[in-house]
């Protein structure tokens, strides 16, 4: 072939290819209609009602709420009923006749233990008796007892006071709040995967349209090595050659393909129940302002708000009370009591009760019981126990602060660095975009080849691709920092249960 050929054949070439694509473009079918925008908002949403983790956690609020009734309930009033009917029997001798006799008994309690150490309690009894034949004329036959008693009793050393009796239930308190925080915390992070598998989501679908992209400009690179070999320019190897970059072109777009279901997956696990092959609409990321997070502010929010931290704060305060329990017992078990009853006997249970209520018979009590462990051990070892455990949960506590501190300065300085390589990797996808457009304007006009076009759009391919990465660690390193902060729930307006 002259030069003059292959000259003419280099200025053809462009134009065979142009018009192939515009034909390839005429009977492509049409594109589908773009499926509903899914927001990030809509999938937190979904999340927060949906996702198993959190219906899961709801339940440990409502058991904790419950412990507190449980607790409690030791001091709520106690009702005792108790009754009996017996008959005893006996054989006529030869010294006596034959008897029986009947009774029966029913006694009527109520006690009531205060949070002071003090126990109040009334209980009434009713007796009948029954013998037959009667032993004595113009006995009472059947004859009735009745009682009633007033009692209290209260202790003095060992478990007294409010602050004493009042521990269990508080530290059931305690635990309700901290069920809440878990629960937070585990809504927190919910958000934060969420976030992170709809960013994900987006680079999947962006990277995927870059593949496409590259893909498109491979095969028409191979179509040219073909041209050109029919008119004797290229040869066999170069077609050879773009063959190769097809396959490799469609191996990424297959690995990117396998990518986006990957991802959606992952984000229609997170918020929803058995829903992999709901379809799920556009997805786009989120603006970003250029506003560098402050770390003075971000460090008092997560002291605010950061569940995990203001749970271990709590656990402290059950963890005192523990010890308020632990010193209590070390004291000795001192408690006083006293009583007051009064009682009648008649032939009729309420002449009986009519006796007892005029006072004529009544009886009184004091006492008071002592005891004491020797050398007490066990209960001072306990309180050694719960001192040692509350200092070491105070340093625990210092622990935390320090690494919430360490993580806070970490992920504001992660927004910064991230905020500088989103602009540094637009800037190079910007370069890579005009280089691509000035070669392939150079290639329109027959000064460039194919393959130094297909060099140039692997730069830009990878710059993309570098630039939506970028975007996708930005958009983390802000989500771990709202999870640290604490704030995601105030930054899209979630109200917890």
């Amino acid at each position: 072939m002259t030069m003059t050929s292959r000259r003419l054949a280099a200025l053809l070439l462009p134009a065979l290819l142009a018009c192939s694509a515009a034909i390839a473009q005429d009977t492509a079918p049409a594109a589908a209609p773009a499926a509903p925008e899914l927001t990030l908002e809509q999938c937190i949403a979904r999340a927060l009602q949906k996702n198993f983790d959190l219906e899961i956690g709801r339940y440990n609020p409502q058991i904790a709420k419950d412990s507190i009734d449980a607790v409690s309930g030791g001091y709520d009033p106690l009702l005792t009923v108790s009754g009996s009917h017996g008959k005893s029997t006996t054989g006529a001798t030869s010294l006596s006749a034959a008897s029986a006799s009947t009774t029966s008994d029913l006694r009527v309690g109520v006690s009531q233990q205060l949070y002071s150490g003090t126990t109040l309690s009334a209980s009434s009894r009713l007796d009948r008796s029954k013998l037959n034949p009667a032993t004595l004329a113009g006995s009472l036959n059947p004859a009735y007892d009745a009682d009633l008693t007033l009692s209290i009793r209260q202790n003095l050393l060992s478990g007294f006071g409010t602050e004493v009796n009042e521990a269990s239930r508080n530290r059931a308190r305690i635990g309700f709040d901290i069920a809440n925080l878990n629960f937070k915390a585990d809504a927190l992070t919910v958000i934060q995967g969420t976030e992170n598998a709809y960013f994900n989501l987006v680079f999947a679908r962006e990277q995927l349209t870059v593949r496409n992209f590259s893909l498109a400009l491979a095969n028409k690179l191979y179509d040219e090595a073909k041209t050109r070999r029919d008119t004797g320019v290229a040869t066999d190897l170069d077609v050879l050659q773009a063959e190769v970059g097809v396959a490799n072109a469609r191996r990424n777009v297959l690995l990117a393909e396998q990518a986006v279901k990957d991802r959606q997956d992952a984000l229609l696990a997170l918020i929803g129940q058995f829903e992999l092959d709901s379809a799920v609409g556009s997805v786009r990321f989120a603006e970003v302002t250029d506003a560098t997070p402050v770390f003075a502010s971000s460090y008092q929010l997560a002291k605010q708000n950061q569940p995990d931290y203001l749970a271990s704060v709590a656990t402290l305060e059950q963890l005192k009370l523990d010890l308020v329990v632990a010193k209590d017992a070390t004291k000795p078990d001192l408690s006083v009591g006293a009583a007051l009853g009064l009682s009648g006997r008649n032939g009729t249970g309420s002449d009986a009760f009519g006796d007892a209520l005029d006072r004529q018979n009544h009886s009184w009590q004091v006492d008071f019981t002592f005891s004491y462990p020797w050398g007490q051990r066990s209960d001072k070892a306990r309180y050694r126990q719960s001192l040692s455990t509350l200092s070491r949960e105070q340093v625990r506590l210092h622990q935390i602060e320090q690494t919430i501190e360490v993580q806070v300065r970490s992920a504001v300085r992660s927004v910064e660095t991230n905020l500088e390589s989103v602009k540094i990797a637009t800037l190079a996808s910007g370069l890579s975009q005009k280089q691509y457009e000035l070669e392939k304007a150079r290639f329109d006009a027959g000064l460039s080849t194919s393959r130094r076009v297909l060099e140039a759009q692997n730069d830009l391919e990878t710059n993309r691709v570098n630039e939506l990465s970028a975007k996708v660690t930005l958009h983390s390193a802000i989500a771990a920092l709202h999870r640290i902060e604490g704030s995601s729930l105030q930054r899209y307006s979630v109200n917890l249960p």
